[in-house]
């Protein structure tokens, strides 16, 4: 047999078995939280951890290639016990529709202004300010880049 049939094999096998680990990853993830284990939740979750950030229609779109069936609004209710149970974070985009990922640790984002893609920033927290606030509790801060993306730039 020539090489490259038996490393097409292999990477064959490779691509099977990480799909199996992330299926198994996501089984986990849903039992940890307390969420029953079903097809359609399952693909949600996995075509979130692509590392993308997806609104619903998208999301929807994705998963049922692999399911066949899935309307919007299942998504919807998979979505809010997602966020519920802290296995997804949401980013509301201004003047457009908001977008999902896999919660993970704190992150930024970066977002185009003309057409709406969004990717992860690593960068430090600011600081909340104290004067000004009195009384207040601050939980969060959020720094939204804004700029626009490789592709917009392009065209």
């Amino acid at each position: 047999m020539p090489a490259k049939f038996w490393s097409d094999q292999v990477a064959a096998m490779m691509e099977r078995e990480a799909v199996a680990s992330e299926r198994e990853a996501a089984i986990q993830q849903l039992r940890d939280v307390g969420l029953r284990v079903t097809s359609p939740r399952l693909e949600v979750l996995q075509v979130l951890g692509s590392g993308e950030h997806l609104d619903v229609e998208a999301l929807t779109a994705k998963a049922r290639e692999r399911l066949g069936t899935l309307t919007s609004q299942a998504v919807y209710e998979m979505l809010r016990h997602f966020l519920e149970t802290g296995l997804v974070t949401k980013f509301d985009r201004p003047g457009s529709t908001a977008v999902f990922e896999i919660a993970g640790d704190p992150h930024q984002h970066a977002l185009c202004v003309n057409c709406g893609r969004v990717e992860n920033v690593e960068y430090e927290n600011p600081t909340p300010p104290r004067k000004g606030l009195r009384g207040w509790r601050m939980d969060a801060a959020e720094v939204v880049f804004k700029g626009t993306c490789p592709e917009c730039r392009k065209a």
